[in-house]
């Protein structure tokens, strides 16, 4: 029971995730731009901080770049990871085809370039500065992340979680779209078929996840461990 609560806790997270992120997206080019980047990023934020409070399990990610960085570190088992993957690459996927089935019949030009679905692509720069943008943006995320789990039972660990996930969205969703979540991009190209520059939103939040992964022990003093 404990592995089929954990998957479908990543399963629901990733969708919420994704979906927040992608509906936002889709809804602000609807109604012509007036939500706005902040807006954007504060349902973004937010479904990020409602993800961590309400599945608090050991584990829970919500995010391939940070479920692969666990296991490059060898702090997760090959299975399980391989599991929280699917989870979470499912939760993706099922939340983009939820959009297209909701948009397709009053908003089909959402489907289509530019928006796609709310697809992730960089703007403005290229694609080795947008894989930097989404490094370092990740690393900061990974490193609230690890911070929660280290105080996973304190009420504050979700909220650093969404903070670092709005700090990201603002910065960076002008420029890459501010997924730092493998996931996040995965679901909507799924959905429109939008695969431009996909790896930007592997490679950069894998290289971030990872290297927080093994530096963050070391910024997390022991003070502030529970």
């Amino acid at each position: 029971m404990g592995g089929l609560r954990a998957f479908s806790s990543e399963l629901t997270g990733t969708f919420a995730l994704t979906l927040a992120a992608a509906g936002a997206a889709c809804l602000d080019a609807a109604v012509g731009g007036r939500l706005g980047p902040a807006g954007v990023a504060l349902a973004y934020a937010g479904a990020a901080t409602a993800d961590y409070y309400a599945f608090p399990g050991p584990v829970t990610r919500f995010n391939p770049a940070l479920t692969l960085a666990d296991l490059v570190v060898r702090r997760e088992a090959p299975l399980r990871a391989t599991f929280a993957l699917a989870a979470q690459l499912l939760g993706a996927a099922c939340a983009g085809l939820f959009l297209r089935a909701v948009l397709s019949g009053g908003h089909p030009d959402l489907l289509a370039a530019p928006v796609s679905l709310g697809a992730c692509a960089p703007h403005g720069i290229g694609y080795r500065a947008a894989t930097l943008v989404e490094a370092v943006l990740t690393f900061f995320l990974a490193c609230a992340a690890q911070a929660s789990g280290e105080r996973r039972r304190r009420a504050l660990g979700p909220l650093a979680v969404g903070a670092a996930t709005l700090f990201g969205a603002l910065v960076g969703g002008p420029l890459t779209g501010g997924a730092m979540n493998p996931a996040r991009a995965f679901g909507p190209a799924v959905a429109a078929g939008h695969w431009g520059e996909h790896y930007v939103y592997w490679v950069g939040p894998l290289a971030g996840a990872v290297l927080a992964a093994l530096i963050a022990p070391y910024l997390i003093h022991e003070e502030n461990r529970p």
